[in-house]
């Protein structure tokens, strides 16, 4: 089956969904969701050709391609505003979203064992989020993760964070620390930095797709 590039428009069905379909399979036994990067702040809009938005795409078909069969549901989460907006202990408006698309999809599949794949900001609320019971692992890229983020919902998760060591958008030492507190909670958690990895991703692109895209089919139920 092919990944649906599919967009929803201003007053079309499901326009406001937090869950955009890219594979949907006949049956469904488990699914991967995309998170694409934002902003710390930020109320316009999020609309689907922003970069943030366009540079998670290929990850979106590097997966697919990876993926042993087609019982794999593959989403993107559509966020509402452009921003996190909201302080440490603060949820965010990324974060709602991103459980908003969650409940659509067991509302849509059942109640599926879930891999996110999230990149910056939506790196951030991807690791928030996996305290869901259906959350089964985490795949964090380059995630922004301030002082002091929460970990405790981590606790029995896989999570793997890979964050290019030159990073000057998100701090990869801050990946490191985040795992290293992370596994003391009780995640099963890794990290692998990317030599000369920038933020976006483009250098070595290639390489990135498919690193990611082993790493997520690696974290789905067998």
């Amino acid at each position: 089956m092919t990944v649906h590039e599919q967009e929803g428009t201003p007053g079309a069905p499901g326009a406001t969904a937090a869950l955009v379909p890219r594979r949907t399979p006949v049956t469904t036994r488990a699914a991967v969701l995309f998170l694409h990067g934002g902003r710390s702040e930020g109320r316009a809009p999020s609309r689907p050709w922003h970069l943030a938005a366009l540079r998670m795409r290929p990850f979106v078909r590097a997966v697919a391609a990876a993926l042993p069969d087609d019982g794999i549901f593959l989403g993107e989460v559509r966020y509402r505003v452009r921003g996190w907006n909201g302080g440490a202990g603060d949820e965010g408006d990324a974060l709602r979203d991103v459980r908003r698309a969650l409940d659509e999809l067991a509302r849509r599949a059942g109640d599926v064992p879930v891999v996110l794949v999230g990149h910056s900001m939506g790196g951030r609320a991807a690791l928030r989020a996996a305290g869901a019971p259906q959350v089964r692992a985490v795949l964090a890229l380059a995630p922004w993760c301030p002082d002091g983020e929460p970990v405790a919902q981590l606790r029995d998760k896989d999570v793997v964070v890979i964050h290019g060591d030159r990073d000057r958008v998100t701090d990869p030492s801050a990946s490191v620390s985040f795992v290293r507190r992370a596994r003391a909670a009780g995640a099963r958690a890794d990290v692998r930095l990317v030599r000369g990895g920038d933020h976006a991703m483009l250098r070595g692109d290639a390489d990135w797709h498919r690193l990611a895209a082993s790493t997520a089919v690696g974290m789905l139920p067998p």
